[in-house]
């Protein structure tokens, strides 16, 4: 399976972003993805899950703000990002695991390679 993140950029407090996680070489339908951020200097933060039956979880500080969804048809899934704020900044990396606890600590055999977000005051 090969994950491919796209859609960072720079933007400011308030401003939007939509992630893209292209799946390639298996079927996504048959994995859980989800999103996670890294900041400098930081841990991998996990923020956010969705199943192929598109149920979601989020981390509580990502509710309200963040969406994820998938196209299984196109074998994508997004992040949209509103009201963003600095403390947002980060490289933001997707994930696939057929097992929800490997996703959920990051532990998952497939990554994407990340996009950069960062978002000024």
């Amino acid at each position: 399976v090969q994950l491919q993140a796209s859609g960072g950029g720079l933007v400011q407090t308030g401003e939007s972003l939509r992630l893209s996680c292209a799946v390639s070489g298996r079927t996504l339908n048959r994995y859980i993805m989800g999103w996670f951020r890294q900041a400098p200097g930081k841990e991998r933060e996990f923020v956010a899950a969705i199943w192929w039956t598109a149920g979601t979880y989020y981390a509580d500080s990502m509710k309200g703000r963040f969406t994820i969804s998938r196209d299984n048809a196109k074998n994508t899934v997004y992040l949209q990002m509103n009201g963003l704020k600095p403390e947002d900044t980060g490289v933001y990396y997707c994930a696939a695991d057929m097992d929800y606890n490997d996703l959920r600590w990051a532990r998952s055999d497939y990554w994407g390679q990340g996009t950069q977000v960062t978002v000024s005051s």
